[in-house]
């Protein structure tokens, strides 16, 4: 789609022992080895060393350093895909924080997401983070790739075991983050991105 490819960040958001984010993040990332639009990078949340409360004055010296480390990373970005399971009808509180603790490195970019979880596969967890994202200026994609009952998804070495829905599911999302991030790019250099602060 473009002579240079998008650079896609990957976010994990979940952060709990013995988390299954992992072993969707490498289904993910294998289906992004087809699509030569983009150029991927990796940031776990569980590895990001932010805490889960968000901005605070009182924050530690290394916390800071992190969050500089990892915004200079996200400015990079023109698009991301967000992995996230849903903890309690909603999304994980270490993605909360890493999303707080930025709010430039989203604007004008687009968002798209891979869920899992029970029954409703993560999509709630993925309609309450549109709307943050949302305020943070932020497109999010339409179509989403979600797992249903998750664990049974996967075989024991980690593989999808009905590959073909997955799969399909991916193209589409990631066909649409490709146009627009492609469309996006374009827009802010040559006429960069311009919001109100909404923090506090």
């Amino acid at each position: 789609m473009t002579d240079t490819p998008l650079h896609l960040v990957v976010l994990i958001g979940s952060h709990r022992e013995g988390r299954f984010a992992p072993t969707v993040a490498r289904w993910l990332l294998a289906q992004l080895e087809q699509h030569a639009d983009f150029d991927v990078e990796v940031i776990d949340a569980a590895q990001a060393g932010l805490n889960a409360e968000g901005p605070s004055p009182t924050a530690s010296l290394p916390m800071l350093e992190a969050v500089g480390a990892l915004a200079a990373r996200m400015d990079a970005a023109d698009a991301f895909v967000v992995v996230t399971p849903e903890y309690n009808h909603s999304y994980p509180a270490s993605l909360k924080s890493l999303i707080d603790w930025h709010r430039t490195q989203w604007q004008a970019k687009p968002i798209g997401f891979v869920s899992y979880g029970g029954m409703s596969g993560g999509l709630r967890a993925v309609e309450h983070l549109r709307q943050i994202f949302a305020e943070l200026h932020a497109v999010t994609v339409r179509d989403t790739v979600s797992f249903h009952q998750a664990w049974e998804r996967f075989d024991e070495q980690g593989e999808v075991r009905d590959t073909e829905g997955p799969a399909l599911a991916a193209k589409a999302m990631l066909d649409q983050l490709a146009w627009w991030g492609t469309t996006l790019r374009t827009a802010r250099a040559e006429r960069p991105y311009v919001a109100q602060s909404t923090g506090v």
